[in-house]
Formats: structure tokens, C-alpha cells, sequence
């Protein structure tokens, strides 16, 4: 088992989950987080600290593309060990609906983002 990043993240990037997770298996993209399914311990604490509800467990119904998802973006974008400010519109982009088609960004994440 792992967690996976779902699309709730998109536009939002809270990181607070950055800063409890034991193995620093969560890399950045300009506008979210994931998760390396490899690195990950299965450990959960991740989970409950992501404001936006966005981490899931792969076991939960439908995550097998989410597990992809995460899994190719993790090899694609810089590992992120520290919590940072979320993205501005955060507060106003959390809970949207189709965020993956309307808003996600494939670039990773840059030195001052």
C-alpha cells in the first residue's frame, strides 16, 4: 500500500504534509505535491495533516491512476523537504471540481516557487 496526491491538490500546494513525513518521498510541481508510491512507507501520517483532503490511500476506490499520476511526476520533479507557503489561491481553489483538466501544470517546481 502507499498515499497518493489526488487532484485536490492542484492549486492549493499546502505542504504541511511535507513536514511530518519520515522518508521525504513527496516531489513538487509548479502548482502541486505528490507522492513516490516506491518511497513511501505507508506510515499515514501524511493524511490527516493536508488541509485540502488530497492525500489518499492507493486501497480507497478508483486510485490506480492516481498511483500512475504520482508515480511518473515523482520522477519528474525535485524532491520538496521543507513546508512552504501554500499557493495563493489555495484557499479559494480547494474543493473545485476539475482541477486535473482545468488547472494542473506538468512543470516542476522552481527555486523560488
Amino acid at each position: 500500500m502507499t498515499y497518493v496526491v489526488t487532484d485536490n491538490c492542484i492549486a492549493c500546494k499546502y505542504t504541511d504534509c511535507v513536514e511530518v513525513c519520515p522518508v521525504d518521498c513527496f516531489y513538487e510541481g509548479e502548482n502541486m505535491l505528490v507522492i513516490d508510491p516506491e518511497e513511501c512507507i505507508d506510515c499515514g501520517v501524511c493524511e490527516p495533516e493536508c488541509p485540502a483532503d488530497a492525500i489518499r490511500a492507493d486501497t480507497e476506490g478508483d486510485m490506480e491512476k492516481w498511483v500512475a499520476f504520482n508515480a511518473k511526476y515523482a520522477a519528474l520533479w525535485p524532491v520538496i523537504l521543507e513546508a512552504k507557503e501554500p499557493l495563493p489561491s489555495a484557499d479559494e481553489m480547494d474543493g473545485k471540481p476539475d482541477k486535473l483538466a482545468s488547472q494542473f501544470s506538468e512543470n516542476p517546481a522552481t527555486e523560488d516557487a
